[in-house]
């Protein structure tokens, strides 16, 4: 059980170590849940008072103890969908304040893997070619899972995409994409995305990934240019 994804799905540590044990080991009761897990019962047990509540948790008694038992993982699908109609119903309002402050060039800084997540949904909003010189294998690697979600919107809004890698990189299906190389001493951790008129340009490192995003049509325009020129030369 990857306790990370529970805690991405809004889990906290302890929820998601009592929810991954119940999910493997069947029912139990609270006791045998804190030998399990090596949670002390008090914690267990508030712990699966909030588990109940977001109806990943159910019980029944037995002999005057109450017995847990892990609902179905389908359940995540219907929390991440309830989610998304609440986001829904706020989400114009939300637009109409962020684009009546913003200003017509930005630059902005995004740490760690939720940063990065963030990027490439803004390229996805932006619905416009991407452009990706320098890709790097390793963001595969740092936000795992998470591309194929991402290409797979990606194709849904027809957004095409021209790839630079290094000669040496393994081949990768990407849809909707055009893909060249350049030799393999040119490599970096260092990729620039350019979208619309704005240019990302991120540091995939394993230990502390970021990116700056510069929203700037000159600036999007030379960067463009940059990239034809290495286009041509690619193989």
């Amino acid at each position: 059980m990857d306790m990370e994804t529970l805690k991405e799905l809004g889990l906290t540590n302890n929820e998601s170590l009592i929810y991954g044990s119940l999910l493997k080991n069947g029912e139990s009761a609270a006791g045998e849940i804190s030998r399990l897990t090596g949670l002390h019962r008090r914690t267990v047990y508030d712990s699966i008072e909030r588990l109940i509540e977001k109806g990943l948790v159910s019980f029944i008694v037995k002999n005057n103890k109450k017995i847990f038992r892990a609902a179905s993982p389908n359940r995540f699908l219907e929390i991440v969908k309830e989610k998304e109609e609440k986001l829904n119903e706020i989400l114009p309002l939300m637009l109409k304040h962020y684009d009546s402050v913003k200003n017509e060039e930005e630059i902005y800084f995004y740490k760690g893997k939720e940063g990065l997540k963030t990027v490439f949904e803004d390229q996805i909003e932006t619905k416009k070619e991407i452009l990706i010189l320098g890709a790097s294998p390793l963001a595969y690697e740092i936000l795992q899972f998470y591309f194929k979600w991402f290409d797979k919107r990606r194709k849904e809004n027809k957004i095409h995409v021209k790839i630079i890698f290094n000669e040496n990189t393994e081949k990768i299906n990407i849809p909707l994409s055009e893909i060249r190389f350049l030799p393999n001493k040119y490599s970096s951790p260092l990729a620039v995305n350019i979208y619309g008129e704005k240019v990302a340009i991120i540091l995939w490192s394993k230990e502390n990934p970021f990116a700056i995003v510069i929203k700037n049509k000159e600036i999007s325009l030379g960067y463009k240019k940059y990239f034809e020129l290495l286009w041509k030369i690619a193989k």
